[in-house]
């Protein structure tokens, strides 16, 4: 008796034990989101996952198969529970574009330096499903990318035009130059274009560094041309950092001291439109005010953007862009880590330095951060319950086919239920009023559990939200 007791207890405190270490990986989840920010607790963390996984496979497999189908899930240290900090409209967050590549529609990406913006930007050209596809040949820097029955060009590009506007145009410069160069490319048509514009933003501390490994290595960019008002800047409004040809070899603490580099806040820069502060005369209002200005002029051409992608979340970018334009990639898009710029070994007063010689981009990219991740949620959400739909539709569909009631089939001396014409009128109007108060805040509402929502673990893997 005694033994069966002492066994009874040490089983008992084996569950405590194994319910604070689960509580415990939860509360490193919410504590420390990001991976970089305490890897020793998230490696613990997954070690513990895998021991528990493990111990309860028979009880959760179903589970833990469901969350392995998400592509989406930890697919680039993605946070486990986000938190929205900004509020934006459903027009903001609801982002679908009818894309018309048959007809005059035209596709703008607007390419900032080292955000990954050469490898979506190959994606664009090699990657897309299409009737047509781009003409890619050997040893050519661009593509050719018609339409379908047309000699007309869908994308403007570096690889489909080439830096038809300059080198790395930014907002500016292709709002104003983009619709003039399409119709001296094409005859001028009697309706204008619908031009989407596209870019992708990365986390600044590690474009800043990335972009200084590039200079470091003989990267200039002298081509740009930073056409603001009709005009390029002079070189006492924008002056050089170095004297002689190229910048190759210059140290990082040399790279961060020369205040005209435009490394500085590069993304809020390109994003914005120049003619609100005067272009590049910065005798036309304070600093603080400038880029103030600037900062909120690039929030609003982001939201307006017809989409816009983040290098740290790939396989979201490729699903919000297929979503967005209505086309489908034909490999899936690769989460790389190791970047030249991450394998610098940067102390961490130089990382603070550079985040605050990149306050305004630091500012941006959280913005833009929120603005992808609503966007990405709303679009799961609504792709959920579409599928929902459907699934419980087949479902009623298959119930009217069959003469059971509850999987019992009913006896001889019994008759179906029929109600009153009264309930069903009740019933009718309780479902149509229902039913307005979803479509009216699709949106804003989650997936909460219901029976007859839930009725398989497919259903219900698709109501959690999973990051």
């Amino acid at each position: 008796m005694d033994e069966k007791s002492s066994s009874s207890s040490h089983h008992r405190l084996l569950i405590v034990l194994l319910m604070a270490l689960l509580f415990g990986v939860i509360m490193v989840q919410y504590v420390c989101p990001s991976r970089s920010e305490c890897q020793m607790l998230h490696h613990l963390g997954s070690w513990l996952k895998v021991g528990s996984a493990t111990g309860s496979r028979g009880s959760g497999s179903e589970a833990q198969d469901g969350l392995q189908k998400d592509p989406y899930i930890a697919e680039d240290g993605a946070l486990v529970r986000f938190v929205p900090r900004f509020n934006f409209t459903k027009a903001d967050l609801n982002r679908v574009v009818d894309f018309n590549i048959k007809g005059d529609d035209v596709i703008v990406f607007l390419h900032i330096q080292k955000t990954g913006g050469t490898t979506f930007g190959r994606h664009l050209v090699r990657n897309i499903q299409l009737e047509r596809p781009c003409e890619c040949h050997a040893g050519q820097k661009k593509c050719t990318c018609y339409r379908p029955g047309k000699k007309e060009t869908w994308l403007f590009s570096r690889f489909s035009t080439g830096w038809s506007c300059g080198l790395h145009a930014d907002w500016t410069e292709l709002t104003r130059c983009v619709p003039s160069r399409m119709d001296s490319r094409e005859a001028p048509k009697n309706l204008p274009r619908n031009y989407y514009y596209i870019t992708i933003l990365r986390d600044p501390v590690s474009r800043y560094l990335s972009e200084w490994r590039h200079v470091q290595r003989g990267a200039t960019w002298k081509a740009s041309l930073h056409v603001c008002d009709g005009r390029s800047p002079t070189l006492s409004e924008l002056p050089s950092c170095y004297s002689g040809d190229d910048w190759s070899g210059c140290a990082l603490q040399e790279f961060m001291d020369c205040p005209y580099n435009l490394a500085n806040n590069r993304q809020t820069r390109m994003l914005a439109d120049l003619s609100l502060v005067g272009c590049y005369n910065v005798s036309a209002m304070s600093d603080e005010e400038r880029w103030a200005v600037l900062l909120e002029s690039a929030k609003r051409n982001l939201r307006g953007m017809a989409f816009f992608g983040l290098t740290e979340y790939q396989r979201k970018t490729q699903y919000l862009f297929e979503r967005t334009f209505n086309l489908e990639f034909i490999a899936p898009f690769t989460q790389l880590n190791g970047t030249r710029a991450s394998g610098v070994d940067v102390p961490p007063e130089t990382q603070h330095r550079i985040r605050q010689l990149n306050r305004w981009d630091v500012e941006l990219y959280e913005y833009a951060r929120d603005l992808f991740l609503q966007r990405f949620q709303v679009a799961r959400q609504q792709e959920r319950r579409q599928a929902r739909e459907r699934r419980q539709q087949e479902r009623r569909r298959l119930r009217g086919r069959l003469p059971t009631k509850q999987g019992r089939q009913l006896k001889p001396t019994e008759t179906p239920h029929q109600p009153d014409s009264h309930s069903v009128v009740n019933e009718e109007q309780q479902r149509e009023k229902a039913g307005g108060d979803i479509v009216e805040s699709e949106v804003l509402l989650p997936d909460w559990w219901d029976l007859d929502e839930n009725s398989t673990m497919e259903d219900y893997m698709d109501n959690v939200e999973q990051w």
